[in-house]
């Protein structure tokens, strides 16, 4: 019998971890995180990351196990994973997945193009841009040194148009050139739950979730990492919108409205991604005895 990675995915505040939790402890198995931001130690509350008392309840991995100043990349963590896996099959015939960053998903599901190194120094001097300029510029220059990778991207994900704007010009080679889309076959069962809600509920959530952040204090995160606000890790919804307010460029009631309709549009462009992934079995999230039934099948 093959061994399974049973993946709970969907948008941001659908309810992902305590699906997984739950999941997770009817099958008496470990969860990793694939939310590529609950990577980082210095970022919790904008993160959503699990309560003290969820990680103490199911042995969590990839949360908090790096710093906002490591290098990290997606290859870096589909290596990891698939070490980590590996170690996790010799006692467990299932292992839970959670998260909602397709991109690092995808990553362990079906590997992911070699691509060049970072270069930090021009990493910072296209942060700085978008910080200064915003995005139109950094799309234009895309649009000139890849127009075919312009055609594919996001228009709103800056930091994927920052990553490919690197790579075009630290190589000189079109990103997409790198890209070959070949897929590796996994030797484990790959099972993938996602979870929905109707937008308008969902929607709800999202401002629920960020009014419960504000109360838990992440305008005080948000300053105690305004620092680092060029660091990649950071260029992030929830902390971007708090920088320009410390910067004065627009007002706190602003930053909390950006933060609420950002959030939304992220959920919004996330299920756009699982969209195109057939091999989604979608669910409510409160519906355990369905997603216990088909990830254990």
């Amino acid at each position: 019998m093959k061994k399974k990675l049973i993946i709970i995915l969907g948008p941001t505040a659908v309810g992902k971890t305590d699906a997984a939790i739950k999941l997770a402890t009817d099958l008496k198995t470990d969860i990793i995180s694939a939310d590529s931001r609950q990577f980082y130690k210095e970022m919790s509350i904008g993160t959503a990351k699990p309560t003290e008392t969820q990680l103490a309840t199911v042995k969590h991995y990839f949360i908090n196990n790096l710093s906002i100043n490591d290098d990290y990349s997606c290859g870096d963590f589909e290596r990891e994973v698939i070490d980590k896996l590996t170690l996790l099959f010799e006692k467990n015939d299932s292992v839970v997945m959670v998260g909602g960053s397709g991109l690092f998903l995808k990553a362990v599901c079906e590997g992911i193009d070699e691509m060049p190194p970072e270069d930090k120094e021009l990493r910072a001097k296209l942060n700085l841009q978008f910080q200064t300029e915003g995005l139109s510029n950094l799309l234009l220059q895309l649009k000139n040194l890849d127009p075919d990778y312009f055609n594919q991207i996001d228009h709103h994900n800056s930091q994927r148009i920052i990553r490919a704007l690197e790579v075009c010009i630290s190589t000189q080679k079109p990103y997409s050139s790198f890209r070959t889309g070949k897929i590796i076959k996994r030797d484990f069962e790959i099972i993938k739950i996602g979870l929905m809600l109707d937008r308008a509920l969902l929607y709800k959530r999202i401002n629920e979730r960020v009014d419960i952040m504000l109360e838990n204090g992440l305008e005080n995160e948000a300053k105690f990492l305004y620092p680092y606000k060029n660091i990649n890790a950071l260029q992030t919804v929830g902390y971007q919108e708090f920088f320009d307010y410390f910067d004065d460029k627009i007002t706190k009631e602003k930053a909390i409205d950006s933060i609420k309709q950002n959030t939304r549009r992220f959920a919004k462009r996330q299920m756009t991604w699982f969209n195109k992934d057939k091999e989604i079995h979608w669910m409510h999230p409160e519906d355990a005895e369905q997603i216990f039934n088909y990830g254990n099948s």
